[in-house]
């Protein structure tokens, strides 16, 4: 599938795989407050950023965050 034909999920009457209660990505109506969880490389701590937020820990100020691995099923066909 390429990426321009991509369709985002509207959670409009239907619960998609890793949109249930603990989704990593929380997004509202408008886009602005939307936030994705990221994990501290050095303290392990897990929080959420928003978009104009830096790119920081607030716990130890380490700027090494890694994105939470998605709980939806990822498949590639291989050759």
């Amino acid at each position: 599938m390429s990426r321009e034909a991509y369709q985002i999920p509207t959670g409009s009457g239907s619960n998609f795989a890793g949109q249930g209660a603990n989704a990593t990505r929380a997004v509202d109506p408008l886009g602005e407050h939307a936030s994705i969880n990221y994990l501290c490389g050095d303290c392990g701590t897990k929080f959420p950023l928003k978009r104009n937020e830096a790119i920081r820990c607030r716990e130890c100020g380490c700027r090494v965050l890694y994105k939470e691995r998605t709980k939806r099923m990822v498949q590639f066909e291989a050759r």
